[in-house]
Formats: structure tokens, C-alpha cells, sequence
């Protein structure tokens, strides 16, 4: 069959390579796909927000099924426009997306659902907002309601940063759109981990557990990212603490919107923060989490094709997932100067002698390819992923991946999987 891949970042690359393993699957698309992307699908230069675009392709090449990758177009209606064409896509409708693109929406449904999350309020007046900030405990936390690219959270520990946060968001901007309401929440103290689950609306199969880095720097300093890099599984997350998480967390959510005739299909992912077996939600979001799946999918054994058609036809009843029981380590190489500002068109050197590095693969995140050279075409450039027994060997084969790797002022953060070492021996990190 052929199928079609929608966007051009890391965990676009990583669905990629893992569909091109499966037998069902002929030939892949990708729109609009990266340097690394073309070099094992055909890449087409439509842009994730034209979905009418997306839709004349699909009908031109007769392709058999779509799989969204970014929340935008999932927020925009892709799903529900697709299915007014009866064509094969999995993703939530543009109602279900409102859990990652409304986060006051988010916290409506899990208080209906007795979802465990922090206490908050939203906002839309910037007035009443640093009213209810006069007598609120520091730190707290303050969010774009809408879609930041992962980059609307801030944590005030001062009175002048809550504050300044407020304006920013609501009076400045700073997040467009996203920033017509905020929420503001409790400062939740513990570790940060994602939980991803499969669901067809009935059915929540979820995924082994992951854990991103936010921030830019080690030891979870500087400001938000997209996210630094990520390892799997989890040693916080305890077999207990993930059925927890799914009877809990996961199959209420997606019930409640069933209850108010919302039909969840496709990626539901959790941010949680764990705290003494105590998981509490800090984010949902309707895809896969980017770089979490850059270190889930070389892990999973399960034909994802073979998923992916389960959810569709309401079967997933009948899939059990099988994982690797190695650690992934994957890290992301970026450009100098993000989040912020940062040059692109910079030649990527050594990726042909990192890939031979055992048990390893360089997914390509911001990149192009031009008469042979691959170049860098965003903040995000690389994610180097490697698997071991244990998670040092794990890291040692990334980091080894990496220093074969150059391009000009590439930065990245040289602490991702060293979390899981206080857990494994017998210790607990915590991280805020």
C-alpha cells in the first residue's frame, strides 16, 4: 500500500523508517518531508497547514492511507476533512485535537474525568490575571492557552517574572494567537516522564514510558525548547505506576470525550510529573511527542502499519504490543543561538561515520539535501539515537555517534538518559 507521512521534523523521519519495515507497505510519501526524509520517501513540497493540497495528492497518487504527524493540522481539521473524502487518515478530529490546542479545554476535560492534574485558572484579561497573582504562592507556572511549538510554559519563581510572564503572553504576544488566554497553575515538584498510548476511541493501548528534556541546557537549566532529547523506557515509571497511569490518566480522558460525543482516535500523549508513585497530567497532546518517539520507535517491535490499520478499523483490541527491552538514548544536535535566533544553510559533516556506530541511527529533524550535501534547515537539526543493554551503554554509543558529527556552532546537551542513573541505583532524582 502506499501511505502518506504529513510534516518535516524528527519524529516525521523516525515514522518513516520505522513504516518503510513493514511488508504492507509499498511506497511512502511525505509532505513536506527534510534532507534526510528524501533520501527513503518521495518528499513533496506541500505544506502541513494546505490541507486542500494534501488531499489533491492523496487523490493523484491514490494513496491507500495519511498518518499526521504535528499538532497544526490536527488542530486545523485535517482529520475531519479527509473523512467528509472518505479518505484513510489516523488522527483526531479538529474537536479531540482541542486537548493539545486549548490547554483551559484540556484542564475542562480532566476535571470532568477526575483526572489528577495541578490546580489552575484561566485568563483572558491581563488585569484579573495579575489580580489572582497577588496572593499566590511562588513558583507558579504560567501558559499560552494555544499551540507555542512547545515553548508557551513559564515558571516564575519572583513576583516580578510571574508578572512579566502575564504581559508577555497576553499584552505583548509573544506567542501570537496562542496567547489570547493563559492558564495559570501550581508549581508541580517531582520528575518529569510521557506516557504515549494507541487508542481507536474504545481501546487505549499504551506505549512503553519515555522522557523528554525541555530544556537548553544540562541539569534542565535555561529556557524551553522543543525538546533537547529523550530516553526510554523509564525506571520512575514501575509497571504499577503505568497501569496506574492508564486507569487514571489515559482510558478516562478518552472516555469522557467519547461521553460528549468525541470520538478519540489516533496518538494521546501525557506529560506527566511523578511524585512518590503520584502521577499528575502537566500536558496532553494528540501526537506523538518529539523526541519521545525518537526513542520509542527503534525500540518497538510491532509492525506500526500493522497499528496504524488496527486503529483505523476499531481493531486494536487485537494488537499486543512487543518492545525491545534495551534503552534508546536520543539526542538532538541543534543550531547555535536556539531557541532563539540561528543560521541555516550550514554543511552537515560525518553522518555516513556516526551511522556506523552499532545499534544506532541519525534521524534528521531541520535539514535539506543538495548535490550530495546535507545542510541545516532549522533550529532542530539531528537526533542521534542509539539502543544498549543498559542505558550508559545506550548513551556512550549516541555521545561516540556525535562526536563524528560537525557542523558550524552545533550545540547539544551532553546529560540525556542520566536521570535514570539515580533510579537504577537506588536513588530519586528530582528535576522541576
Amino acid at each position: 500500500m502506499k501511505v502518506l507521512v504529513i510534516g518535516g521534523g524528527g519524529r516525521e523521519h523516525a515514522i518513516v523508517w520505522k513504516l518503510r519495515k513493514s511488508p504492507m507497505v509499498d511506497k511512502i510519501y511525505c509532505a513536506p518531508g527534510n534532507g534526510g526524509i528524501s533520501q527513503i520517501a518521495e518528499c513533496c513540497s506541500i505544506s502541513v497547514e494546505n490541507i486542500k493540497g494534501l488531499i489533491d495528492l492523496v487523490k493523484k497518487e491514490n494513496i491507500d492511507f495519511t498518518v499526521v504527524g504535528p499538532e497544526l493540522p490536527l488542530s486545523m481539521g485535517i482529520v475531519d476533512e479527509f473523512s467528509k473524502e472518505k479518505l484513510p487518515i489516523i488522527g483526531p478530529c479538529k474537536e479531540g485535537a482541542k486537548l493539545e490546542s486549548s490547554k483551559s479545554f484540556a484542564k475542562e476535560i480532566m476535571r470532568k474525568a477526575n483526572v489528577p492534574t495541578a490546580f489552575y485558572k484561566s485568563f483572558a484579561s491581563c488585569d484579573e490575571a495579575l489580580s489572582y497573582l497577588e496572593n499566590k504562592r511562588l513558583p507558579i507556572v504560567i501558559k499560552a492557552d494555544g499551540l507555542a511549538a512547545g515553548k508557551g510554559v513559564i515558571i516564575a519563581d519572583t513576583p516580578e517574572k510571574a508578572m512579566g510572564a502575564v504581559r508577555l503572553i497576553l499584552e505583548d504576544r509573544v506567542f501570537g494567537d496562542a496567547g489570547r488566554k493563559i492558564v495559570i497553575e501550581e508549581f508541580l515538584r517531582g520528575e518529569e516522564a510521557s506516557m504515549l498510548a494507541f487508542t481507536d476511541g474504545k481501546t487505549v493501548l499504551p506505549m512503553d514510558s519515555s522522557q523528554d528534556h525541555k530544556r537548553i541546557y544540562e541539569d534542565d537549566k535555561g529556557p524551553n525548547t522543543g525538546g533537547m532529547g529523550a530516553y526510554s523506557p523509564v525506571p520512575v515509571v514501575t509497571p504499577f505506576l503505568k497501569e496506574r497511569i492508564l486507569k487514571n490518566v489515559l482510558e478516562p480522558v478518552v472516555f469522557q470525550l467519547a461521553e460528549e460525543g468525541i470520538e478519540y482516535q489516533g496518538i494521546l500523549y501525557a506529560g506527566l510529573m511523578i511524585s512518590d508513585d503520584d502521577p499528575k497530567v502537566l500536558e496532553f497532546n494528540v501526537r506523538f511527542g518529539d523526541p519521545e518517539i525518537q526513542a520509542l520507535l527503534p525500540r518497538l517491535e510491532t509492525d506500526l502499519m500493522e497499528i496504524f490499520l488496527a486503529m483505523y478499523e476499531k481493531k486494536l483490541h487485537e494488537i499486543k504490543l512487543k518492545w525491545n527491552p534495551e534503552y534508546a538514548v536520543s539526542v538532538v544536535l541543534v543550531s547555535g543561538g536556539y531557541p532563539g535566533d540561528y543560521e541555516k544553510n550550514i554543511d552537515i559533516q560525518g553522518l555516513d561515520e556516526a551511522a556506523k556506530i552499532n545499534k544506532t541511527v541519525v534521524f534528521h529533524a531541520g535539514t535539506k539535501f543538495k548535490n550530495g550535501i546535507f545542510y541545516t534547515a532549522g533550529g532542530r537539526v539531528l537526533n542521534v539515537t542509539a539502543l544498549g543493554k543498559e542505558i550508559e551503554t545506550a548513551q556512550d554509543r549516541a555521545y561516540a555517534a556525535i562526536k563524528r558529527i560537525y557542523f558550524d556552532k552545533m550545540q547539544y546537551r551532553k546529560d540525556i538518559g542520566s536521570k535514570a542513573f539515580a533510579h537504577l541505583k537506588g536513588k530519586v532524582y528530582e528535576t522541576n
